[in-house]
């Protein structure tokens, strides 16, 4: 059966490229970021991923929507992507697990796509001049109506959109099998899998709100504090900073992840900064330079910790330590645990004399390879350490 012909649609990049293709999930319009994203699996997982909320995501792989969407592999309740670009999207989904089509899904859930687009063409555009505010639309002919809308959206840099996607009420993940420890997890946009991985491990995990205050965190009895993804620029969260230094003052066990490990970057005393394009894809490759064994991991961030003393990180081998490697802090010594062979961003640090300790990417890997799951066992291995001391 020949499929019904599609409504035009336009794509506008705020430097005033344009792509012309037709329509994908619901008509209409949609402003953002533009960014792509390299996984050619997963595409469920990271259209619900909350760290996406606000960006229009562009698929580099050309064949999207080939496996359906499931109840399963949901990473949030709903989809967060402000907007999708696709080359060619399937036209049945097939897969065993599948209990209906993405663009189905997307119209039902009101996510502006765009299809047809060369995202070759789109993805070495925006390599080469960044990340942009872009606008898709089924309902405008002008691209000229539609840049100046774009110009006039929002930027990502100096937006604080934790409290935007966070939990709105408590909610706790039981540990499997008999608990060993109870985490408390500031919900800054996390995505399902982090509580499963640590459920794993027998730990039972309170997720709170983004807004929640040191009282709130300290009244589950938590023997680790974890810090979650999520979306928008670090610069501008100051409370879950604060909040953090809170905790590493009380010599609490902290472990941050991606956005998370950003927030903690700045209670140590780092800057952040933003990234041309960012890192997003399933298979960047980072050392971990207290073992030397490079990992193949998924990512997603657009912004970095800045390190004063960065040059050649990834040179010296794993155990060495050069002048610069160790950075004295409000908090003790700081080093640079991990480091993006691609590009040389900053991708973990550890704290030496308190408990805690950050990666950028996401050891929970949905979707993704499973190389950094260990991380998992060396934060309840940090929390161990302190009951040890304790007792």
């Amino acid at each position: 059966m020949r499929q019904a012909r599609r409504q035009d649609a336009i794509l506008v990049l705020e430097d005033g490229r344009t792509f012309h293709g037709e329509a994908y999930g619901a008509v209409g319009e949609t402003f953002g970021e533009a960014v792509f994203t390299t996984g050619m699996t997963g595409y469920q997982e990271t259209l619900t991923d909350p760290s996406f909320h606000r960006q229009v995501v562009v698929q580099t792989a050309p064949h999207i929507g080939n496996t359906g969407v499931n109840g399963e592999d949901d990473e949030s309740g709903r989809i967060w992507a402000a907007g999708y670009v696709v080359r060619d999207p399937a036209r049945v989904g097939s897969n065993w697990r599948a209990t209906g089509e993405l663009e189905e899904r997307l119209r039902r859930e009101g996510v502006v796509g765009i299809c047809g687009v060369d995202t070759r063409a789109l993805t070495r555009h925006l390599r080469e001049r960044g990340a942009m505010r872009v606008g898709v639309s089924g309902t405008e002919p002008d691209p000229r109506a539609l840049l100046e809308r774009v110009r006039q959206s929002p930027r990502m840099l100096g937006a604080n959109l934790s409290t935007e996607v966070t939990t709105p009420r408590p909610y706790t993940v039981a540990a499997e099998g008999e608990r060993r420890y109870t985490v408390a997890a500031l919900d800054l946009g996390i995505k399902r899998n982090v509580p499963r991985r640590l459920a794993a491990r027998g730990v039972t995990t309170h997720l709170l709100p983004a807004t929640s205050t040191l009282e709130e965190i300290l009244a589950v009895g938590p023997d680790a504090v974890f810090f979650s993804p999520g979306p928008g620029d670090p610069a501008a969260a100051d409370h879950p900073v604060a909040l953090a230094r809170a905790v590493l003052e009380r010599g609490i066990p902290l472990f941050g992840i991606c956005f998370g490990s950003q927030i903690l970057g700045r209670a140590l005393g780092f800057d952040t900064y933003k990234l041309r394009y960012g890192h997003r894809g399933v298979n960047l490759p980072v050392l971990d330079r207290l073992t030397g064994k490079v990992e193949v991991t998924s990512h997603n961030h657009g912004f970095a910790i800045t390190w004063p003393n960065h040059a050649d990180l990834r040179g010296r081998a794993s155990g060495s330590v050069a002048e610069g490697d160790i950075i004295e802090t409000d908090f003790g010594a700081v080093e640079v645990s991990h480091v993006c062979l691609n590009d040389d961003v900053v991708e973990g640090l550890r704290a030496r004399d308190v408990p805690a300790f950050t990666v950028q990417y996401h050891p929970e890997a949905a979707a993704g390879t499973h190389d950094a799951d260990y991380l998992f066992d060396r934060f309840v291995e940090l929390v161990e350490g302190k009951h040890a001391k304790a007792h």
